[in-house]
């Protein structure tokens, strides 16, 4: 019989090597990715930051295509996460994720404030440029390049784009109240999912850890900035009767303060508060 200890020994090890990743290495992990993105220059910034606003497009483009099949809503929610996991496995820029891990490493004391503030402000440039360039481009493809309608596609885009706009304005300050709430929701189980992606050592683990707490954001119709970059402005070049004026204060404002409050407080501080080493 072998004792216990080297049994003992061999279960540690094999915990240690495992897929499984424990809350304290999580947070770890999370502060050590906003050091590197801290470090980041303006360039790959943009850039990582496009392409990442860009497939979130994609993905809701694809689940936007599945209502105007006629699907029920939370199919969309289904397909919806594709384009989190892929910017996520590809390692690009995505400001609501940013929101919660810089101020995690700015907390544990291994960023400053500037880099922070910083990162926010190229990377949500560069998703607002990848957001707004995939909507013109398949806004585009639906309308051979606007010389005809662009179909049940189109409609969907621009009862969306409505709803996420014009919808608040009606009711006042309490509909941009209500963008407000609906984005600290979002960006809550937005960056849990960014958290998590650091959870599981192998990328299906990473895959369908992200999975879930995306899904219930997007099936629960709460408010993303970066996916609005996308998707009001596809609205808009589809026939929305919407002005730039009133998509940045009846939504892309208090979606993006509300994603700040959401990312930054209730995960990146709260999660290297209850797991980190300062």
């Amino acid at each position: 019989m072998r004792d216990q200890s080297a049994l003992r020994f061999e279960a540690a090890a094999a915990e240690k090597i495992g897929d499984a990743v424990s809350p304290v290495e999580l947070v770890a992990a999370a502060v050590e990715a906003s050091e590197r993105k801290a470090r980041l220059a303006v360039v790959p910034m943009i850039l990582r930051g496009a392409l990442s606003g860009a497939l979130l497009g994609a993905a809701t483009l694809l689940a936007v295509t599945a209502w105007a099949q006629g699907l029920p809503r939370l199919v969309g929610a289904l397909v919806f996460p594709v384009g989190f996991c892929m910017l996520v496995l590809l390692g690009l820029e995505l400001a609501t994720g940013n929101f919660a891990l810089l101020p995690a490493g700015w907390y544990a004391g291994r960023v400053s404030l500037g880099a922070v503030a910083r990162n926010w402000w190229w990377v949500y440039g560069g998703n607002l440029l990848g957001g707004i360039g995939f909507a013109v481009l398949a806004v585009a493809s639906l309308t051979g390049w606007w010389s005809h309608d662009a179909g049940a596609v189109g409609e969907q885009l621009r009862q969306v784009a409505v709803s996420k706009t014009i919808a608040y304005a009606e009711e006042g300050w309490r509909g941009w109240m209500t963008v407000l709430t609906k984005a600290v929701l979002a960006n809550w189980l937005v960056t849990v999912g960014t958290m998590l992606s650091y959870s599981s050592r192998s990328t299906v683990g990473k895959v369908v850890v992200m999975w879930l707490p995306i899904l219930t954001f997007f099936g629960l119709a709460y408010e993303h900035s970066i996916v609005n970059m996308f998707v009001i402005p596809a609205g808009i070049l589809a026939g929305a009767p919407i002005g730039f004026s009133a998509w940045w204060l009846w939504n892309q404002v208090p979606a993006t303060l509300g994603n700040i409050v959401g990312g930054a407080l209730l995960t990146g501080l709260a999660l290297t508060w209850s797991f980190g080493r300062r």
